[in-house]
């Protein structure tokens, strides 16, 4: 079985991560991954060096600034990179023999038709609460906060497209609706 954690930038989608830990579920890290294999895998230096240029590599060290240079500068730009790395990263999920995942650009990147998930649970927080956890972890401005919430695709849409919801305000229980997901699971298994 495979399930994909999601949820926008500042939804607490680190804390699910964190609370399935601690019951002994292990969650692969798809964007910790990209960047370990984007430092590491040959194959994929190599194409992103004929894609971005052979200033991207420097000694074999990436340079960040120019990624996101070229990232920023078109979305066709992202999109060509997202092409290059995600099948790699899916490639290395696979071979992991995890079963859980976390994805903050799932539907996005269509990284759900790549990895079959059986299920998807989407984390969410109201709009302030995101915004104070990104300023908080990042050390930017609160406009740079929403710029960053409104450059992906809108809570509401990643909810509906999602099997689960967890909502992670700081207020509701997070255990409890993790254990209510895994009672659902279970029962559906069985039948």
């Amino acid at each position: 079985m495979t399930i994909a954690i999601t949820g926008g930038i500042g939804s607490g989608k680190s804390f699910v991560c964190n609370s399935l830990a601690e019951r002994g579920i292990r969650v692969y890290d798809c964007d910790a991954a990209a960047k370990r294999l984007m430092r590491t895998s040959v194959r994929l230096q190599q194409a992103l060096s004929l894609l971005v240029g052979a200033q991207l590599y420097v000694d074999g060290a990436l340079q960040k600034a120019v990624l996101a240079q070229f990232l920023l500068s078109s979305e066709e730009n992202k999109q060509a990179v997202n092409a290059i790395v995600h099948p790699v990263v899916a490639e290395d999920f696979l071979a992991s023999g995890y079963e859980w995942f976390e994805s903050a650009i799932l539907f996005e990147s269509r990284f759900q038709q790549r990895v079959h998930c059986d299920y998807v649970v989407c984390v969410i927080a109201p709009e302030e609460t995101r915004v104070q956890r990104i300023m908080q972890r990042d050390g930017i401005s609160r406009e740079k906060a929403l710029e960053w919430i409104r450059r992906q695709m809108p809570q509401e849409e990643v909810a509906r497209r999602s099997d689960f919801i967890v909502v992670n305000d700081g207020q509701a229980d997070v255990s409890e609706q993790l254990d209510r997901i895994f009672q659902i699971i279970k029962n559906k298994e069985k039948k």
